[in-house]
């Protein structure tokens, strides 16, 4: 593994865990989705920023970083990345309520488990 490619897996983690202390500020996922001016702006930012990561990981060829995880949530988050970068006011808010409650969970799992 490159240095620059674990960084990127790093920077998945930070922006993970930016994601989860919006969401405990706000008080929930709910909450800080409900947050128009602020939160939901980070949260889709920083999605977009994981999703990116991803992307750069697949076009280094990162393969042995790229096994630990499972190909269809990259997609999953790169679609979303999608979504968010061009139908900014049409993103399904039940979707990014899902990937913050269930795949970000995994993605850091996966995550510290390769740094380990």
């Amino acid at each position: 593994m490159s240095k620059e490619s674990i960084s990127k897996v790093y920077l998945i983690l930070e922006k993970i865990d930016y994601i989860e202390q919006i969401v405990k500020n706000s008080g929930s996922v709910t909450k800080a989705l409900e947050d128009y001016v602020t939160d939901r702006p980070a949260i889709l930012m920083h999605l977009t920023a994981i999703a990116e990561q991803f992307n750069k990981l697949k076009k280094e060829h990162a393969d042995n970083i790229l096994s630990a995880f499972d190909e269809n949530d990259i997609k999953g988050m790169y679609d979303v990345r999608t979504y968010i970068a061009h139908d900014y006011e049409g993103v399904n808010l039940a979707i990014i309520e899902w990937i913050i409650r269930n795949g970000l969970p995994k993605f850091k799992k996966q995550c510290k488990t390769l740094i380990k």
